[in-house]
């Protein structure tokens, strides 16, 4: 398995991991625990490849990565979650 794909790997556990954790922290808010996971791994994937890109984390090597698929993974559910509450 070559680097690019383990980074991606990486990104979506991480991303899937962190959408359930601000579902856990956010209960009103959360979209149930697929919607979480799946949005989670969206975010993670897209926080992946904006610290990549950005480059500002490339010295923190894959606990970088780890670190920010995690938070934009948590942060996206939260976001679609507020978003779908307030159009309802």
């Amino acid at each position: 398995m070559d680097a690019g794909m383990m980074n991606l790997l990486i990104s979506l556990v991480s991303g899937a991991v962190g959408g359930n954790v601000g579902g856990a922290l956010a209960k009103a808010k959360s979209m149930g625990p697929v919607w979480n996971t799946i949005l989670g791994a969206v975010g993670g994937v897209g926080g992946g490849q904006l610290a990549a890109a950005i480059g500002g984390l490339a010295s923190l090597g894959q606990a970088g990565n780890v670190g920010s698929s995690a938070v934009i993974g948590a942060l996206l559910p939260i976001v679609v979650g507020m978003l779908k509450k307030k159009a309802a």
